[in-house]
C-alpha cells in the first residue's frame, strides 16, 4: 500500500514525523508538506507565482505553497503512480464543526479526495500536544481498516483525537459536524513601526456540541470520525429560489 502524507503545519512539524514514523510500519510513504505553517489556508491553490519542490535532509519533500499546493502537486506531476490513500496530520489542534472550512489539514486530504483518492484528515484536540502517539495509533487503525475492506468509492473522513494517553481512550464513534459560536473580534494592536495591525481573534467556543456531535465526542474523551461531503448546494432552497427567480420573468 503506497500513501501520500500531507498536512498544514509544515514538513517540520512534530505531529507529521510521528505519524510517519507509524505509517511507514504498514505502508510505503511519501511526505509532500508545506516549507512552513499554513494554518488556515484552507483550500487555496497558488496561481501567481510557480512552486518550488525540495527535500529535506530527512527525506521529506517540501513545497512554497499550500497544503493543497502539496497534494495536488504530488498526484498530478511529481509521482508516477496513484497512492492507494492521503493522509493529512497530526494536526496541532482540533479541527471539527466550522474548522473544517478553514483548516488546511482537511483541504490537504479534500484535494486528496477531489482527485479520487480516499484520504483522512487527523487532528489532536488539546493544549499542551503531549500525545501525538494517540493519534498515530489511529491512523495506522484506520489505515488498516481501509487494508481490509476498501469501499467502491473514495472517502474523505475528518478525525479528531483527544491528547490523552491511548489507553484512556473511551473508544471511537461516527459524528457529524458541530457548530461554533461567532468567533471573536479581531485583536487590534501596534506593529514595532508604528502602524496600525490586526490579529484574528480566536474561534468561538462550541455551540452545537451535543451527543452525536464531533465536539460532543471530544468530551467524552471519544475519537471523533466524520464523513465529509464536497458539495454545497443548498437543496431545500431549491424550489423556493426557482420561484423567486420566476417572480422576476412574470
Amino acid at each position: 500500500m503506497r500513501i501520500l502524507i500531507s498536512n498544514d503545519d509544515g514538513y517540520f512539524a512534530p505531529g507529521l514525523a510521528i505519524l510517519v514514523a507509524h505509517l511507514a510500519n504498514i505502508a510505503d510513504v511519501v511526505v509532500v508538506a508545506p516549507e512552513r505553517d499554513r494554518s488556515g489556508a484552507s483550500n487555496s491553490l497558488t496561481l501567481d507565482r510557480p512552486l518550488k519542490l525540495r527535500k529535506a535532509a530527512n527525506g521529506f519533500y517540501y513545497v512554497n505553497g499550500t497544503p493543497t499546493d502539496c497534494v495536488h502537486l504530488a498526484v498530478t506531476g511529481m509521482l508516477d503512480y496513484q497512492p492507494d490513500m492521503v493522509v493529512s496530520g497530526i494536526n496541532s489542534g482540533a479541527n471539527m464543526g466550522d474548522d473544517t472550512i478553514y483548516s488546511g489539514t482537511v483541504a490537504a486530504a479534500t484535494e486528496g479526495f477531489l482527485l479520487g483518492i480516499p484520504s483522512v484528515a487527523i487532528s489532536l484536540v488539546g493544549r499542551d500536544f503531549q500525545h501525538y502517539e494517540t493519534a498515530a495509533i489511529v491512523a495506522v487503525d484506520l489505515v488498516k481498516r481501509f487494508f481490509k475492506q476498501r469501499h467502491q468509492s473514495p472517502w474523505l473522513l475528518n478525525v479528531n483525537v483527544p491528547d490523552v494517553p491511548y489507553e484512556q481512550l473511551k473508544g471511537t464513534v461516527v459524528t457529524r459536524l458541530g457548530k461554533r459560536h461567532k468567533a471573536e473580534a479581531v485583536i487590534k494592536a501596534q506593529s514595532p513601526s508604528g502602524e496600525t495591525v490586526y490579529w484574528v481573534g480566536a474561534a468561538g467556543s462550541a455551540q452545537d456540541a451535543g451527543a452525536g456531535t464531533d465536539f460532543g465526542a471530544l468530551a467524552q474523551h471519544q475519537v471523533s470520525v466524520t464523513p465529509l461531503q464536497i458539495d454545497l448546494t443548498q437543496y431545500s432552497q431549491l424550489d423556493m429560489l426557482s420561484a423567486w427567480v420566476k417572480q422576476d420573468e412574470a
